[in-house]
């Protein structure tokens, strides 16, 4: 039996023991938790949370906020992973730390980071301001920058790591027959990495509507500006726990859906490329 059948047979099985902290760490710190939440919604005023006039617009500035910064995340991360991953030069290691920083940056400080830079008194905002009269704090843009800010670095992480495991060949042969490189990647590059740039949009995307911490600390908590759901969670919560409770079910449920789209998304891009 080859390497390859085995692991598609289950072969390298791990221990009992194993098995057994594996299911009581899933038990304990994922299954409970959102037990718990499922388990206090108020059910019967579920519909009731959801369609109070104080909640539409949450849930509009979420999807606006959240759909922008994906689109953005695209069209400027789509040619740093590009980069990344057909490059070589001594500073790389740099670039792609930065990349991905905000990965590991706690969001608070991330927001701080973007009122040092981008405030009305910040390095480069006071010019914004002072020259063109743009102010991102505590607007609906800020709020964009925000959770872009936060949320590209899942797109590039997916797009580089796609772009690594690409054949080449087939973009070697379009631009031998006088392809640009900009014609290779729109015609032959992207097509084939179009399965993982659609999970790393999901996720991408899946990011940016649950910010919280930069989004607040940058774009502040303006009711129909820059209060987006998780926002909204943390103040209703104040006021009728159970709304937060309705509230937060949501974006569990978006959550689960989208790990569920893009988990299969991605087996199945892998177990295509095992067949082959």
């Amino acid at each position: 039996m080859t390497l390859r059948s085995k692991r598609a047979t289950g072969g390298g099985r791990p221990p009992a023991a194993a098995v057994v902290v594996a299911v009581l760490g899933i038990l304990v710190f994922f299954v409970l938790p959102l037990t718990g939440l499922i388990q206090r919604v108020p059910w019967g005023q579920f519909v009731h949370d959801l369609t109070d006039p104080s909640v539409r617009p949450a849930l509009r500035l979420s999807l606006v906020c959240s759909l922008s910064a994906t689109a953005i995340s695209i069209v400027v991360g789509v040619p740093i992973a590009w980069v990344l991953a057909r490059t070589e030069s001594h500073g790389k290691a740099l670039v792609r730390a930065l990349a991905t920083l905000p990965l590991v940056l706690p969001p608070v400080v991330g927001g701080i980071a973007l009122l040092a830079a981008l405030g009305r008194r910040g390095v480069f905002g006071q010019y914004l301001y002072r020259w063109f009269d743009i102010q991102l704090p505590f607007t609906t843009w800020g709020a964009i920058v925000a959770e872009t800010f936060v949320a590209m670095p899942f797109l590039i992480i997916t797009v580089d790591g796609a772009l690594r495991a690409l054949d080449t060949r087939f973009e070697d042969a379009a631009a031998t027959l006088g392809a640009s490189r900009w014609t290779v990647l729109r015609r032959v590059t992207l097509p084939a990495i179009g399965p993982s740039l659609a999970a790393g949009a999901v996720l991408t995307w899946a990011r940016a509507i649950g910010e919280f911490g930069a989004t607040i600390t940058f774009a502040g908590n303006l009711k129909g500006v820059t209060q987006t759901m998780p926002l909204a969670v943390y103040i209703t919560r104040e006021a009728d726990q159970g709304a937060a409770l309705s509230l937060s079910l949501v974006l569990l449920a978006v959550s689960i859906v989208v790990l569920v789209v893009v988990g299969s998304r991605v087996i199945g891009s892998r177990a295509g490329r095992l067949a082959t």
